[in-house]
């Protein structure tokens, strides 16, 4: 069914042998990915929109079930047992006007056992929990506590055991946001790298209400969300996660480890796959939706594609960009037209290291994201224009900032000596530090001490970047004190707007201001590096009242 081929490098992140022994085994011990498989062999599939079970007078209710399942993920592999939402994976599409009120009901059908290894000396996964777990969070959607996926807010099948902080099995959204691309995906303490890489995840698309404009974007078939995802498969077509078998730490077999980067890219759940598209402008809602890898997305043909929205919302106008930067959890929408361009292949590639941002190149492998295939009928005449202004987007000021805050991003090592990531040197469980009072706004500055960029993720708050600055890390660690080593450099072009995941980069101070509202209540920021989330790199924040500021 597929050619014998190792890769280029072992996906153990401690191996320093890159042979193969054969038989897909690295010399380490691991499995690797089985073969070569054929790129541009299969059709992209296109999420399908999932149906309200009830609406009326701007309410929507929707019920969504987690299962286990087998699903195609290249026709030259076998069935891969996955998780998802009513049976695919990624899970279908929910798409929400702006202001409608929605509830939805995740339901847990998942059974006892995990489809990967789980690391018990992981907080929050000991074993005095179920190994199976999960709650849902929408990623970049402003709500109550209560409705914010809280990682210790889990529940297992059918409901029957539920985590410390479990509120309600009835999520309420009300989408009071400009309209975006969001995501939905697990967000369970200890296990939300396993969880989200086993399947769980979708889109969460808020429209435009009908006194909006719509700018004429492309819409309906040429209205195309791309998930893109990075997995590694064993010979028998089962989702690879390293156990990281063979450590040389003392410590557990199967271990927690600092970053996985898998062989293959995936593209909605299919490897390397194709789109035919029409010699027209299309909408594609780029979601970064892998555990680390960091992707930097460019056409093979060298033309442009046309950024219209970033991770909160429409920008104020147009970029014209050759390539963009996507960190995990970052999104950007874009126009992309194939005018002129019948008969062609246009394939879309990833230049972006890993780790991000002084790792290896990618190879052939994860360099090829997907391809588009220009066919020669346009379908009609193509009336959908890319606007010369989309939103107004306001200025930074500074002048409403009741308070700044410096938080460094640390590497440490645990008990195991295995890499421990933290949040100004705090762990998940330390007392909460971060006090915003509800109504008011404050810039966050995040001190990069380590080696590689983190995105960060605010939960309930859109921000902006106000810049990054490079320093001198090993002054900052020696006397405490910035020493900075270079001017402010504004947000790269393709995060300009409006934002709730940034990049901050290694040796740098990266800030952004946010203003917390609406909501009070406990909610978490963290690094959306899936296997940092999982290690401590998570924190609670509180947005207390007015009146409970002391």
């Amino acid at each position: 069914m597929f050619r014998a081929f190792c890769f280029s490098r072992c996906v153990h992140p401690w191996c320093d042998d890159h042979h193969c022994i054969g038989g897909g085994y690295c010399s380490c011990g691991s499995l690797r990915s089985a073969g070569t498989l054929s790129r541009f062999r299969d059709p992209l599939p296109v999420p399908r929109e999932k149906k309200p079970f009830y609406r009326s007078r701007g309410k929507s209710y929707y019920s969504l079930t987690m299962s286990q399942f087998r699903q195609s993920l290249h026709s030259e592999l076998p069935e891969t047992a996955v998780w998802g939402f009513d049976g695919t994976y990624p899970g279908p599409t929910i798409r929400v006007k702006e202001g409608e009120l929605v509830f939805v009901q995740w339901n847990n059908a998942l059974p006892e056992h995990h489809l990967l290894p789980v690391d018990h000396t992981v907080h929050g996964a000991g074993t005095g929990v179920p190994v199976v777990r999960t709650v849902t969070h929408v990623h970049g959607a402003s709500v109550h506590p209560d409705s914010d996926g809280y990682p210790e807010a889990w529940f297992t099948k059918n409901f029957e055991q539920t985590g410390p902080f479990f509120t309600r099995k009835i999520y309420r959204y009300e989408n009071r946001q400009q309209p975006c691309t969001l995501w939905y995906h697990d967000h369970a303490l200890g296990i939300t790298r396993l969880n989200v890489y086993a399947g769980l995840a979708g889109f969460y698309l808020i429209e435009p209400g009908s006194k909006d404009r719509r700018f004429n974007l492309p819409s309906g078939e040429y209205d195309i969300p791309l998930l893109i995802q990075d997995r590694s498969f064993n010979v028998d077509g089962s989702l690879y996660y390293t156990a990281q078998k063979g450590s040389p730490v003392e410590g557990p077999e199967t271990t927690v480890v600092d970053m996985f980067f898998g062989d293959t890219n995936l593209v909605n759940g299919k490897v390397w796959p194709y789109l035919e598209v029409k010699p027209r402008k299309y909408r594609f809602r780029l979601l970064n939706g892998a555990n680390s890898r960091v992707y930097t997305l460019y056409l093979d043909t060298g033309q442009p594609m046309y950024q219209i929205a970033t991770d909160s919302g429409y920008r104020e106008k147009p970029a014209l960009l050759r390539n963009l930067t996507l960190a995990p959890a970052e999104r950007a929408e874009v126009i992309v037209d194939f005018a002129n361009m019948e008969g062609s292949q246009v394939v879309l590639r990833n230049s972006a290291p890993a780790p991000f941002p002084a790792g290896p190149l990618p190879d052939e492998s994860t360099g090829t994201v997907m391809a588009f295939r220009v066919k020669g009928d346009p379908g009609g005449i193509d009336h959908f224009s890319i606007p010369e202004e989309l939103n107004k987007v306001p200025p930074v000021s500074i002048n409403d900032v009741c308070r700044t805050r410096y938080l460094t991003l640390d590497s440490a090592a645990d008990r195991f000596g295995r890499d421990l990531m933290l949040l100004n040197k705090l762990t998940w469980d330390d007392p909460v530090t971060e006090l915003p009072v509800l109504g008011t706004s404050e810039i966050w500055f995040f001190i990069n001490l380590t080696g590689h960029t983190h995105p960060i993720h605010l939960h309930l708050v859109d921000f902006q970047i106000t810049g990054r600055r490079a320093i001198d890390t090993e002054w900052f660690k020696e006397k405490g004190e910035l020493k900075y080593t270079g001017p402010t450099q504004p947000a790269d072009r393709e995060e300009e707007g409006w934002k709730d995941t940034v990049r901050a980069n290694p040796g740098e101070v990266t800030g952004v201001k946010a203003r917390f509202v609406p909501f009070s209540g406990l909610f978490v920021w963290h690094c959306h590096i899936l296997e940092h989330e999982d290690y401590e790199m998570m924190r609670p924040f509180i947005v207390i009242r007015p009146e409970e500021n002391p």
